[in-house]
């Protein structure tokens, strides 16, 4: 069963060159997760970003389990 909250993420090639997003706005999973990588705590994403809401939140960081969740590894070689 797939996750509702992946909803919020809309992969579409006419906003942000197809780059995964929230909820088809101009803001970037990849965005929203380097805040949180940076030490940003969600209630100051939220402040300084208030078109966002907590379950943006929880799509991204499903939406990034769900692609670190790889089944197979494939070495690749140095070039």
């Amino acid at each position: 069963m797939q996750n509702p909250l992946l909803t919020r993420i809309t992969p579409n090639p006419e906003v942000c060159k197809g780059k995964p997003t929230i909820r088809n706005m101009r803001f970037t999973v990849v965005q929203l997760l380097e805040l949180l990588a940076g030490g940003m705590s969600q209630e100051e994403i939220l402040e300084d970003y208030p078109f966002l809401e907590v379950e943006d939140i929880y799509a991204c960081l499903w939406y990034a389990a769900q692609i670190a969740n790889i089944k197979d590894i494939t070495e690749v070689a140095a070039a």
